[in-house]
């Protein structure tokens, strides 16, 4: 080992700045040395991890109605349609409309986790490291803006669904013909589907970024070889 050593300081003796820093760079780096496809793996992980332990919560009953950073409010346009209702008495009706928008955001995204995994699998970090070093939600922003547009194309068909499915449709349609059949009122017909497309992706991304900043801020979340090796280099 002494040999080594001294036969690595002759060496260095002889050796420009330029090819002396060739050599260091050549030498092993450890845990300093994590390469950008084992970043990008531990980042795929983190995601998972969201989808695996918050974004299931979401498909529970409650999950969306009973959890304020997610809970899907009334469009603007309806909002009059709301009051509205509750001032001639059908407060009970206007309370049910708000819960089957939820009751079906709860039900699709049920049924449409296994497009949110894919999407993770599919993403190709070309700056993990950046991602790494980011904000508490870098990963699942970078996910998000990845993934927006086709997410939405896959999930707005299983929204409709999940309206028919919780009674949604008729309880809205029911709903916005008593409003608009009322005197001295401009009609409404929102597009509710999209409107809650919009929004239970907005709450899938908000739970995938809560586990993100959990795994980015306690040790004790990060529950694999590759999430612990990763993240240390962010601490």
């Amino acid at each position: 080992m002494y040999k080594k050593i001294i036969s690595l300081c002759i060496v260095f003796q002889f050796l420009s700045c330029a090819e002396l820093q060739q050599v260091v760079d050549q030498l092993p780096q450890g845990e300093t040395g994590i390469g950008n496809a084992q970043i990008a793996q531990g980042l795929r992980q983190a995601l998972d991890e969201g989808v695996d332990k918050q974004v299931s919560k979401l498909t529970l009953e409650n999950g969306f109605f009973k959890n304020e950073l997610v809970k899907i409010l009334l469009p603007e346009e309806l909002r009059k349609v709301d009051k509205t209702l509750r001032d001639i008495g059908l407060g009970n009706l206007a309370d049910e409309g708000l819960k089957i928008l939820n009751r079906a955001a709860e039900d699709a995204v049920g049924e449409a986790t296994p497009i949110f995994v894919d999407a993770i699998k599919g993403i190709t970090f070309s700056d993990a490291r950046d991602i790494l070093m980011g904000n508490e939600n870098a990963a699942t922003l970078y996910l998000r803006n990845g993934t927006q547009t086709s997410l939405y194309a896959k999930f707005n068909p299983i929204i409709k669904e999940s309206f028919e499915k919780v009674g949604a449709d008729k309880i809205w349609s029911n709903l916005i013909n008593k409003y608009n059949n009322l005197p001295f009122t401009n009609n409404v017909n929102p597009d509710l589907t999209d409107y809650v497309t919009t929004q239970a992706l907005d709450g899938v991304f908000t739970m995938i970024a809560v586990e993100e900043k959990e795994i980015r801020d306690k040790v004790s979340a990060r529950t694999t070889d590759i999430l612990r090796k990763v993240f240390a280099l962010q601490d």
